[in-house]
């Protein structure tokens, strides 16, 4: 994709994110360019189109990307982590959005220590029930902040949600309210160590209506890069 094509891109994402979260009362969200599978060749341009935060899946490829992105990006891990892959990322990233269990979250929050960093996170959540994209259940999120929120090495900042794939936009709809009512919930309650700042959801088929319904951040890549293969 040559560069204007990809500005051209950014451009209708950013708009129609502006639209869509005006529509429903909120602050348009922020911007997270999902960047696997793509080179660092074909991620730099954003730099220059003021894109500051990538959202990478893989421990392996951003490793693998991070020395040719020249330091340009705030890089968030969005994908499952696994346990013994921590340490790979630990100093490199700026958020890894996709805590969903105890076991994890101790880790984190071990290494953070021995790096004398205190890691920002957000807690995946599961709106769907979908075990093979992660996340904890609804119902199970306050359990897991309380055990996650005396832990020094971890900053828990918010909540992510990996919607269904499906055409059922009313269904939809109906899950990114709740991960929204979910958050403001947990934001009043206002639990001692625990910030609700940001709630991460919606993707390239459904950022529109995750920001209408109240999104701080939008994980975009194919609308952005336009669709793999």
């Amino acid at each position: 994709m040559n560069e204007e094509t990809l500005r051209q891109n950014l451009t209708h994402v950013r708009e129609t994110l502006a639209t869509a979260a005006a529509s429903g009362g909120y602050a348009a969200p922020k911007l997270i360019a999902v960047t696997k599978t793509h080179p660092a060749e074909a991620i730099l341009p954003l730099a220059g189109m003021g894109i500051t935060d990538i959202g990478e899946n893989r421990v392996q490829e951003l490793r693998d990307k991070l020395p040719a992105l020249e330091g340009k990006f705030r890089v968030h891990l969005i994908g499952r982590l696994q346990t013994n892959k921590v340490k790979y990322i630990i100093d490199d990233v700026c958020l890894i959005q996709s805590v969903d269990r105890l076991e994890l979250a101790r880790e984190i929050n071990r290494l953070a220590a021995a790096h004398e960093r205190r890691v920002p996170v957000l807690v995946q959540v599961s709106p769907a029930g979908e075990p093979q994209k992660g996340g904890v259940a609804p119902e199970d999120v306050r359990a897991l902040l309380r055990e996650m929120a005396p832990m020094e090495g971890l900053q828990v900042s918010g909540l992510m949600a990996v919607m269904p794939m499906t055409d059922d936009a009313a269904y939809l709809e109906r899950l990114f309210r709740g991960m929204r009512a979910l958050f403001e919930g947990l934001r009043q309650e206002a639990l001692d160590g625990i910030r609700m700042e940001e709630l991460s959801m919606g993707m390239s088929g459904d950022y529109t209506l995750a920001a209408r319904c109240g999104a701080t951040m939008v994980r975009v890549g194919s609308a952005i890069f336009g669709p793999r293969g």
